[in-house]
This record gives C-alpha cells, structure tokens and sequence, in this order.
C-alpha cells in the first residue's frame, strides 16, 4: 500500500525524523515529527481562518488538541505529540512519533 503523499515540506521534515532516529538520536527524531505536525496544523488553521500568531510546532499542538471541534484520533495524534519524556528521555506511552505526526498531518490534509 502506497503512503499518501503530503506537502513537501512536511515530508522533508518526517524523512528528517527517519534520518535522526536511523543515526539514533530520537530527541531530533521528536523535534522534526512535531515540525511536520506544526506545518499540517498551521496549514488546517490557515484554511479554517483560525488565528495562529507566529507559533512554534509545539505550541500549535497545544492549540489544536484543545480545539472542542475535532476528531478524536487527531486528539490522540496531538496528545502523543505533545507527552513530555522522563529524566531518562523515555515518553510514558509506547507510541512512535514519526507515525503519529504522519497521521495526523494525513488527516489534516483530508479535512
């Protein structure tokens, strides 16, 4: 099954992802999957006329996971986005960030 083709940009940034975490460093795998989820946000909030006011990825997840109006699965998707890591740098779920983001950027773009 072939992967739905999302916007460059936000491919760059999951391949990004792919590239860090092959080079084992999952905190640059983290930080470029919230990207890409920053970027279908930024783009879903500029279709619907909803305020953005020069957010970071991070900060755009947070404002979307606590939009009343939205499906539940890409709640979920944001939530995973937005866990804190341990003092070990461990999340406190077993989710993988990566698919999480494609996800949601996925869904986003069908909306």
């Amino acid at each position: 099954m072939t992967e739905p083709t999302l916007d460059p940009q936000i491919e760059i940034e999951i391949r990004q992802a792919q590239l860090a975490r092959s080079n084992g460093n999952e905190g640059q795998a983290r930080v470029c999957a919230r990207r890409a989820a920053g970027i279908a946000i930024k783009k879903y909030f500029l279709k619907k006329n909803l305020p953005i006011d020069n957010k970071s990825a991070y900060e755009l997840l947070l404002a979307y996971k606590n939009k009343p109006d939205i499906p539940a699965n890409t709640r979920q998707n944001a939530i995973n986005l937005t866990m804190r890591v341990s003092e070990t740098f461990q999340l406190p779920v077993n989710v993988d960030l990566i698919d999480e983001a494609r996800s949601l950027c996925v869904q986003l773009e069908n909306m």
